[in-house]
């Protein structure tokens, strides 16, 4: 029996996706074994919107869980954060698990007119605000999820946590082996009771991976060392946790679910319909059979 549920992430970041493929990943992963669809945030990158993707998915599925993971909440203003937001609650009849954090490429920042250095504390206020706009009237529509969408925030410093406690409904880990996403939900976990909060953050993670031949993984570790080439020498780093066998899955998954992840959220490096079958094959079976 499962605990944890698995997600799917679309590929709205890897250069050969377009609407075919991720409306293909997103009715597929509906009628299949994952729980939520994740997607990431980037301006400066050959990607899809986030925000345009999920929308787009709102109306193709039914049930399924929609997702951000991140989006960086600095690089919008609050008011209109808060309408997206709201809207694609709406649209998705209250699915929209919203994830934001700071975003830490200074592209990013430069390509919309934002300032970098004071990102942090305008991140606080934004988390702050969110709700107000969202139990208000001022801007509308009103959210369908009460108080306004699911909200987890994502990094790992310590004001992270401490707005996790106060502002959010949980912790959304930036990836890495389970032992890493560990260290950081016990933070998460200590913020939240600090604040007098009951019962447990909600506590989600993600993973990338890439399944086939030697050709295949090559093209997911170039997708990683381009994706993260802002952060130096840690990109192979990253690029060394591709999850690139059933077996490397499986443990992987395993060991989300034993540190306590709530919703794990796998995400593709290479931009094919053969990666998600290989994928839905081994959650249906391999990683569903490890616990029977």
């Amino acid at each position: 029996m499962l605990i944890m549920q698995v997600g799917i992430g679309l590929p709205n970041t890897l250069t050969d996706s377009d609407a075919d493929l991720t409306l293909e990943w997103a009715r597929r992963a509906e009628a299949g074994p994952f729980t939520s669809l994740g997607v990431f945030d980037r301006v400066t990158y050959d990607s899809l919107d986030p925000m345009g993707v999920l929308a787009v998915c709102a109306g193709a599925t039914e049930d399924i869980r929609l997702a951000t993971s991140i989006v960086a909440g600095p690089l919008r203003s609050t008011a209109m954060l808060a309408k997206k937001a709201a809207t694609l609650d709406v649209l998705s009849d209250g699915r929209l698990t919203l994830g934001l954090a700071l975003g830490a490429r200074k592209d990013d920042y430069e390509a919309v007119g934002a300032d970098y250095r004071g990102r942090g504390g305008r991140f606080t206020k934004q988390l702050d605000q969110l709700r107000e706009y969202w139990e208000g009237d001022e801007i509308g529509p009103s959210p369908v999820q009460e108080g306004g969408p699911e909200l987890l925030i994502g990094g790992s410093s310590d004001p992270t946590f401490k707005r996790v406690g106060r502002y959010g409904d949980g912790y959304i880990h930036g990836g890495g082996p389970p032992r890493a996403f560990a260290k950081d939900a016990e933070k998460a976990r200590s913020a939240w009771n600090e604040t007098g909060r009951p019962e447990n953050p909600t506590l989600w993670g993600h993973g990338y991976f890439a399944l086939g031949d030697d050709e295949t993984i090559e093209r997911g570790r170039e997708y990683l060392l381009d994706y993260y080439e802002f952060t130096g020498p840690f990109a192979e780093r990253i690029a060394e946790g591709l999850l690139t066998t059933p077996q490397e899955v499986v443990q992987f998954v395993r060991g989300y679910e034993e540190e306590g992840c709530d919703e794990l959220i796998l995400f593709p490096t290479v931009a094919e319909s053969e990666q998600y079958e290989r994928l839905e094959e081994i959650i249906e079976n391999e990683w569903s059979n490890a616990w029977l």
